[in-house]
């Protein structure tokens, strides 16, 4: 399982030393997952060194601002997690959408930045990554290989994006100005969908010793990180509206597959509030619901394949979105006149139109899923359906133009802003949703099997074991035995300074 980055036991003290050595020289503190949970638990001189640091910096002291946290301003700490609570002027349904804001994250402004901490701290705590010798390879369709570059950066280690040519512009923007050279920024071909170039340029850069792959969409690292923090993140935001609602009860999380790490949010709520899971994916390339594929715009969730770190048997539906519908709804949410059409016309308040920026296209997929979760259970205004926004419009804004000029030729006025709102808000039907039962999950958890096991090598007994609940609940266990280790170099490096 090592090379899942399952190991809690040192297997290289060399590149352990050298770990510490460098997080010496550079005062670099690692935050526990503990902390990036509950950031009270940060220490009180470090909380109030952070209103200094930019967090667009590669500062190491922005690590502890790898959480859902973060204020409006990116600098303070807020004492619920950073949300909005999607109405029915906007939605159409009773049901509150609940909708966590990911670019609150510091560095990339998504959340992804702490998926990718969670796979490489335990690599680093555990000799598995010599910053000196390896370089970390960061394969994605844009969000996860920026938050790896970030974090590869401010921890002094040599990180390479993998990503499709595709992906917006903003991406590749931000990647020029955090790589340490052009080479370090690989463009497969294809698009959002093309995750299978991805792997094969992995497994070719993989022959050399000193490429490691941090797959996302097998890294237990991931899934863990976002099943405490992200789990813990959210219960959070419940408790918080219950304290105004009461009555409230989390009946759904809701979230696109991608590489299935914020899907493990979905065990925890489940766990604790006994909520549902519901994952997402692209109309276009429906995998999970239709073993289908194609081609589509929904930037961020990945497809054609089921991750090894997604808990299929505990997964209760599957919906998918067209990304006719994303596209539209992104423009409406971010042009002029959309939003003064949802203002004057529908009557959506201010603060929840101000929060539109906050959402991707990933995340207006989330939301129009979780809308369709709340029609297909006839959900009324005590049932919640929790989602998350992965990064906001900022990622987008070269794509608006482009949209505008295929779908909207005469441009987008008021009438346009209408059709749209009518199409694929009000709109939303149950099509395209399926509840899962027993032989849904095996057909799913099955597809699996080509990718891991005939493609990856995975092996066989190894990739059946993820089929039993007792299997996900011995993995927690990693968490706080990686803190002891975070814990412990943090001890050694200020001990050798």
């Amino acid at each position: 399982m090592r090379r899942l980055g399952l190991e809690t036991e040192i297997v290289d003290h060399a590149a352990y030393h050298r770990v510490v050595e460098r997080c010496r020289a550079s005062r670099t503190v690692l935050p526990t997952f503990a902390e990036l949970a509950d950031p009270t638990r940060i220490p009180a001189a470090t909380r109030a060194a952070l209103p200094a640091v930019d967090p667009d910096a590669p500062d190491p002291r922005n690590l502890f601002r790898v959480h859902w946290y973060n204020d409006g301003a990116r600098r303070g700490v807020a004492a619920v997690p950073g949300h909005v609570v999607l109405p029915r002027s906007l939605t159409g349904v009773a049901a509150p959408i609940v909708v966590a804001l990911g670019d609150r994250f510091p560095m990339i402004a998504a959340h992804k930045v702490l998926a990718a901490y969670g796979c490489l701290a335990p690599r680093l705590v555990t000799g598995q990554f010599d910053p000196i010798r390896h370089r970390a390879l960061w394969p994605s369709t844009g969000n996860y290989c920026r938050g790896g570059v970030a974090i590869s950066r401010i921890l002094g280690c040599h990180g390479v994006a993998i990503l499709p040519a595709g992906m917006s512009a903003e991406r590749f923007e931000w990647l020029d100005r955090w790589v340490a050279a052009p080479e370090d920024v690989i463009r497969t071909p294809g698009s959002e969908s093309n995750v299978k170039e991805i792997y094969d340029a992995c497994a070719e850069l993989a022959r050399d010793p000193a490429n490691v792959v941090f797959n996302q969409f097998c890294e237990f690292g991931n899934y863990l990180a976002h099943y405490l923090c992200t789990g813990t993140a959210l219960a959070h935001v419940v408790e918080a509206l219950r304290a105004e609602r009461p009555g409230l009860r989390p009946f759904a999380f809701v979230s696109a597959t991608g590489s299935a790490g914020t899907l493990a949010a979905g065990d925890y709520l489940k766990r604790e509030l006994g909520a549902r899971t519901v994952a997402v994916e692209a109309l276009e390339c429906p995998t999970l619901l239709y073993n289908g594929f194609g081609e589509h715009n929904i930037q961020g969730i990945g497809d054609k394949h089921v991750p090894l770190i997604h808990n299929v048997m505990a997964t209760d539906a599957v919906a998918a979105i067209s990304d006719r519908a994303t596209d539209a709804l992104g423009l409406l949410f971010n042009h002029e006149a959309g939003r003064r059409y949802l203002a004057a016309r529908r009557g959506v308040p201010a603060e929840v139109i101000g929060a539109l920026g906050s959402l991707g296209l990933s995340s207006v997929c989330n939301v129009l899923a979780a809308i369709k979760t709340a029609r297909w259970f006839d959900l009324g205004p005590d049932d919640a359906v929790l989602t998350v926004a992965t990064d906001g419009a900022a990622m987008y804004g070269s794509e608006w133009p482009r949209i505008e000029r295929r779908d909207f030729p005469r441009g987008f006025d008021e009438v346009a802003c209408a059709e749209v709102f009518g199409e694929h808000l009000l709109g939303v039907r149950t099509d395209h949703y399926l509840e899962l039962g027993q032989r849904d999950r095996e057909r799913i958890f099955n597809l699996g099997y080509y990718t891991w096991v005939e493609q990856q090598g995975v092996p066989s007994g190894e990739f059946s074991a993820r089929r039993a609940p007792a299997y996900w609940e011995r993995l927690r266990s990693y968490l706080p035995a990686w803190d002891e280790r975070i814990d412990e170099l943090n001890r050694r490096a200020a001990a050798a300074s």
